[in-house]
């Protein structure tokens, strides 16, 4: 909620006009997002224009639900808006973005800026977890550091916070710019530098610049000076007076150096006046140590006292940034987000929940919300949000929260603390719901979270929703508004389960879905998806099914039309269909040569509604084959208009994969097909660095054994070992999928970021690493292939491609979905 503004005092704040003024509601909260919409009255929606959705399209639908205060681009006739307020403007984000700048402005309290190429959100909510002992804090709810997440973040700030956290985070030039313009930090901390980003910069240099740009008026700028590229780079363009640098080693304004010991780091202190202060911290990873002492030297310069630091060090935990989807007992799905509690967290939990596939119930299980601000204040708004997202049952844990009793907005039960609440869980009839958890780290609720997790093999296939998303973003804007989009959802969704994939694929707003084979095309419509299906291998047998569904199915030969053509006529039944044409794949498809007969075949067995005519590249993900694919997209387009001219209406035409959507864009036609790019894997090699690993596989260590020089390791005595060393046994095997010529160094794995060859071969259920002069303990994670450890590159190491791994991964493996 932000500082309250009339319609008069915003119009030229924005550089509007008003168009229409009905109503004398103050504005107190904006949303981009008619489906967020809660305090109606006093609401200001801005109808932002992208890409994929356009805010125009929901004006109505807000106003309906009650909304008074408008911001457009473009009047709309479809409706009138009457007894309400209107303002016009050139540009809708740059109009939210300066009444965010005006509503930073209005707050007195310091803000601390944040950018840099890694560790931002860590070190954002470490601060303010050291902050939040004393103060009230505003911090930008998850990862909110782009155009419109931090514009939204701003919104959060209000009376009563002491101070304000937040991240910026850039792709390209021109953008810190703005973000500067609204967030205006005080306190700037620049975390690091590196790789993420990297294509939409010219140089390191340039991406320097850039970032930096966040703090041109920052009285403070906090950073590591180890990072030699930023201190050149500050030290250069900043007065020595406004920089506050700390390092391992002695010669920064704070040094922190590090003694690791088995369990726990101890950090010495030394600052500038000599005082000298060790904390303590279970920690021992590199990268969290160093965001620590981020959050250390910010706590420092914002004048908290060292005792105060230590005291809370030992709370600070390892936070899941991210939002996970787990298989729950009894057919239930869980929403697992334990790591903070705020309201802004609580929006965006309970908006994910919204957002996925039906259940019987939705279900929340949330505990007190601490140090989130005056208590009638925030459970009010605790009560509209479970309202709004139509709550079937909260379960609430702690003293406070059981004033939404007093006037509950759905069925309750409340519990004094989560013992109370597990001691009785196995008694709450949970069955196929959809069950949020969220609550502040003092409850433990992933107590809860295992009570209720389905029990899972130890190996675990996690899929990032975001990065889904992010790669789906990527090859959209390659393409022209109208083009649209099919994904291949086939091969269980190339790995990540077809369901929740292809759930989230209707949320991003894509056109179609393609599987292989009619029963993955039944289990989703079982599932509810309701986009069009294409089907790529049906079989005779599964006719009644394609009709019965709603499925539509690939025709490849002429005998396959009129088989199918006849059975429509016998059933009185129709469908549409997708002609696959050959046009040099020679895999399956109507040849030129058959064209005369499927323009018979059209005219014959009009049940068979013609949806699309496509084919097959053969060669598009390497330029060798660049005349081969020339010749095989024109003689595409004139089979195409061979089988137009027989019809009155014109079907979808599409020819490319996602290698042909990056190197042959002026081939789109009227769709594209995406597959293995949407999963993070660009084979042309051209914009590797523009997509994002969206599955990790990963297990753990189950036990480690010392070997001597020349003992055998596994079946047939294949492993031996070099000298004396250390072998660890991981929970992952050829059963789940790992490749058995993984086996005697084939294959490695990524264990507490280092790299561990494979040694032996590769079992059913287990594989054994060689972790000679590697810090392992049983039950570590070990990272299969994701972020450091390629899965192109391991594929390439036994002889495979990218596309085999990923669909080779067993039933067995259990799929997490989640949101960082």
């Amino acid at each position: 909620m932000m500082k309250p503004i009339s319609i008069e005092e915003l119009a030229p704040l924005i550089q509007g006009k008003i168009i229409q003024k009905n109503s004398h509601h103050l504005i107190e909260f904006v949303s981009t997002d008619s489906r967020k919409i809660i305090k109606s009255e006093t609401t200001l929606f801005v109808a932002l224009r992208g890409f994929k959705v356009d805010g125009h399209f929901f004006l109505k639908e807000a106003y309906q639900l009650g909304v008074k205060n408008f911001i457009i681009e473009r009047e709309v006739s479809h409706f009138t808006f009457s007894n309400a307020n209107i303002i016009k403007v050139g540009n809708a984000l740059d109009a939210m973005q300066s009444l965010a700048a005006w509503n930073r402005s209005n707050f007195s309290g310091p803000v601390i800026g944040i950018t840099g190429s890694n560790g931002k959100t860590i070190v954002k909510e470490w601060i303010g977890q050291l902050l939040s002992v004393k103060f009230d804090i505003a911090k930008s709810p998850k990862s909110y550091n782009s155009q419109t997440g931090v514009p939204l973040s701003i919104f959060g700030i209000e009376s009563h916070h002491r101070a304000a956290i937040l991240e910026a985070g850039i792709s390209k030039p021109g953008e810190m710019e703005r973000l500067e313009q609204m967030i205006k930090p005080n306190v700037g901390i620049f975390t690091n530098i590196g790789t993420a980003h990297a294509e939409g910069f010219e140089s390191q240099e340039q991406k320097l610049h850039e970032k930096a740009l966040l703090f041109k008026d920052s009285q403070f700028i906090i950073y590591r000076q180890d990072h030699q590229a930023i201190h050149e780079f500050l030290i250069k363009n900043f007065s020595s007076d406004r920089l506050i640098s700390w390092s391992q080693q002695p010669g920064a304004d704070y040094t922190l150096s590090i003694k690791k010991e088995d369990s726990e780091s101890k950090i010495t202190l030394i600052k500038p006046d000599l005082g000298l202060f060790t904390f303590s911290t279970r920690f021992t990873d590199e990268a969290s140590l160093e965001n620590l002492r981020h959050a250390i030297v910010a706590g420092l310069t914002l004048g908290l006292s060292e005792q105060d630091i230590r005291k809370t060090i030992p709370q600070l935990t390892t936070i899941e940034m991210r939002l996970t989807l787990k298989a729950g007992v009894n057919q239930s799905l869980i929403i697992d987000d334990t790591y903070n509690n705020d309201l802004a967290g609580l929006d965006i939990a309970l908006e994910f929940l919204q957002n996925q596939r039906q259940k019987n119930r939705k279900v929340v299980i949330l505990s007190d919300l601490l140090q989130a601000g005056d208590s009638d204040f925030v459970y009010n708004r605790v009560n509209a949000l479970i309202k709004h997202y139509q709550i079937d049952l909260l379960i609430g844990v702690g003293n406070e929260i059981k004033q939404l009793g007093l006037n509950p907005p759905c069925s309750t039960l409340f519990f004094e603390s989560t013992e109370h609440l597990l001691s009785t869980i196995n008694e709450i009839p949970f069955q196929n719901d959809l069950i949020l958890i969220k609550g502040a780290r003092a409850f433990a609720f992933e107590q809860v979270v295992n009570a209720l997790q389905e029990r899972i093999h130890g190996t675990v296939l996690e899929i990032n929703l975001n990065a889904l998303r992010r790669n789906f973003t990527f090859y959209k804007q390659l393409l022209e508004p109208k083009t649209k989009v099919m994904v291949m959802v086939k091969a269980f969704a190339y790995g990540g389960g077809a369901t929740e994939i292809a759930h989230h694929l209707e949320q991003l707003k894509a056109d179609y879905l393609a599987v292989a084979y009619t029963d993955e095309g039944v289990a989703l419509r079982m599932d509810k998806i309701k986009l069009p299906i294409m089907v790529l291998n049906p079989a005779p047998e599964s006719f009644p099914n394609l009709i019965r569904h709603k499925l539509e199915p690939v025709v490849y030969s002429p005998s396959f039309f009129k088989q199918l053509g006849e059975y429509c006529q016998s059933n009185q039944s129709h469908l549409s269909i997708h002609l696959d044409l050959d046009t040099g794949m020679h895999r399956l498809g109507f040849g030129e040569e058959n064209l005369k007969d499927l323009v018979d075949l059209i005219q014959d067995y009009p049940e068979l509604h013609i949806a699309s005519c496509y084919t097959h590249l053969a060669g598009a993900d390497e330029a060798i084959h660049e005349e081969f694919t020339k010749k095989q997209i024109e003689l595409f387009s004139s089979m195409c208009d061979a089988i137009q001219n027989s019809l009155d209406y014109s079907p979808i035409r599409h020819a490319l994969n996602s290698a042909g959507i990056v190197r042959y864009p002026q081939h789109q036609f009227d769709m594209v097909r995406l597959g293995i790019g949407l999963y993070g894997v660009e084979v042309n090699g051209m914009h590797g660095s523009a997509l994002q690993p969206v599955s990790t596989l990963k297990t753990t260590v189950s036990q480690i054994k010392a070997l001597k020089k020349g003992q055998t390791v596994g079946y047939s005595r294949k492993g031996s070992m070099k000298r004396d060393g250390k072998i660890a046994t991981i929970a992952i095997g050829y059963a789940d999928g790992y490749d058995r010529r993984f086996s005697n160094g084939n294959g490695q794995v990524l264990i507490n970021g280092k790299k561990a060859p494979v040694i032996g071969n590769v079992c059913m259920d287990m594989t054994m690493v060689d972790i000679t002069d590697m810090e392992v303990r049983e039950g570590d994670e070990v990272i299969i292939y994701g972020e450091g450890l390629s899965i192109i590159e391991q594929a390439k190491s036994i002889g495979t491609i990218a596309y085999e791994l990923l669909t080779n991964i067993s039933g067995r493996v259990k799929r997490v979905y989640y949101l960082d």
